[in-house]
């Protein structure tokens, strides 16, 4: 199956997960998807803007950087990212990211459930 980019489903989130600014979230699978997939998408962070702090309990996601930079809270502890940079949050972790780079941030979201 080819999923093209026109029959792709695009959402603007307004403080995504209590941050700044509105993200646009593209999800990427076709609906529904495979059994433990919960996320697969596309998240463009405006310069400036974040998603806010939230926990992942019985699952993994994964953050894979694909443009601009900015800075991940992960679990507490600060630190910068970049292209090519995975951000992997689970086991009930917290996480938060912001485009404070400069510029937007875009980056590829999957999350995969436990059971």
């Amino acid at each position: 199956m080819v999923l093209e980019r026109k029959d792709m489903d695009v959402e603007a989130r307004p403080q995504m997960r209590g941050g700044k600014g509105v993200c646009s979230v593209t999800n990427l699978g076709a609906k529904p998807l495979q059994q433990h997939l919960r996320v697969l998408a596309e998240i463009l962070i405006p310069a400036g803007a974040s998603i806010g702090e939230h926990e992942h309990l019985h699952e993994t996601e994964y953050y894979l950087i694909t443009r601009g930079s900015g800075t991940v809270n992960d679990n507490g502890t600060l630190k910068k990212v970049k292209p090519g940079d995975v951000v992997i949050t689970t086991g009930g972790a917290k996480h938060s990211i912001e485009a404070d780079g400069g510029e937007d941030l875009s980056l590829i979201a999957v999350i995969v459930t436990d059971q």
